[in-house]
């Protein structure tokens, strides 16, 4: 009778262990991937409200998408600061992150990345007609860049300026516009985006940041690196990735 007793108790015990675990684990399961992103930077993350409800789009979720159905996975989006993704993927909190990131070595040291998905190039953003050339006349302007990003890296070795980071991107163009920053250094494509809706603000010459081209960044060691890269090559023979880059960059 002890014994049936003890064995009551120890599986009554187990039970509400479970319970208490599935209770405090994120909600994720074996056939969700969580992406983890910024969805500040369009076209590649955006939130959009049309038809009402606030969702996610740009170009990084729909190859996200693609991904996650071409393996037989559901897909879920968890949205953040920037400078938070990395720490997000070390700590296992998501599963992967699309946020036009680029693979750069000291990302390489925290994380692995798959092939580049996509090229692209930086550029300063400023107030229309302020004409500011900074390969002769940075010194004393007052710079926004997002935390984190290759943008803010190679900024900092421009010697005189005054450097400024912010979370978001929609932040930092809010600033330029306010003349409160006399420029911003951002992904071209993001540049021309805000530059496009936004017509008292201009682009004129590029940037270089010495790293470029985006990559889907993983935890080290992650088991859908070697699947990732497959589809992603499938993508780019199919042609799906060049149909998707005509869909949001054109």
């Amino acid at each position: 009778m002890k014994s049936i007793q003890t064995f009551l108790i120890l599986s009554i015990t187990a039970f509400f262990s479970v319970l208490i675990f599935s209770a405090c684990s994120p909600t994720r399961t074996s056939t969700t991937l969580v992406m983890g992103t910024s969805a500040d930077y369009p076209p590649y993350e955006f939130k959009d409200s049309t038809g009402g409800e606030e969702r996610i789009i740009g170009f990084d979720v729909d190859i996200a998408q693609y991904l996650a159905e071409s393996l037989n996975f559901e897909l879920k989006i968890e949205d953040m600061n920037f400078d938070r993704l990395i720490p997000a993927l070390e700590n296992n909190e998501v599963d992967f992150v699309m946020a036009g990131m680029s693979p750069t070595p000291e990302r390489q040291a925290k994380v692995e990345f798959t092939d580049l998905y996509y090229q692209a190039s930086s550029i300063i953003l400023m107030p229309r007609g302020a004409n500011i050339n900074f390969k002769e006349d940075a010194k004393d302007k007052r710079v926004g860049v997002q935390g984190g990003s290759i943008q803010a890296d190679a900024a900092k070795k421009i010697t005189g300026i005054e450097l400024v980071e912010f979370d978001k991107i929609g932040e930092i163009i809010q600033e330029v516009k306010a003349k409160t920053l006399d420029a911003a250094i951002i992904e071209s494509t993001v540049a021309e985006r805000y530059a496009s809706a936004n017509p008292d603000l201009d682009f004129t010459q590029p940037f270089d940041t010495e790293s470029s081209g985006s990559a889907i960044a993983l935890p080290k060691g992650s088991a859908y690196t070697e699947s990732f890269n497959q589809v992603l090559t499938e993508m780019k023979e199919t042609g799906k990735i060049k149909e998707l880059i005509q869909k949001w960059f054109s």
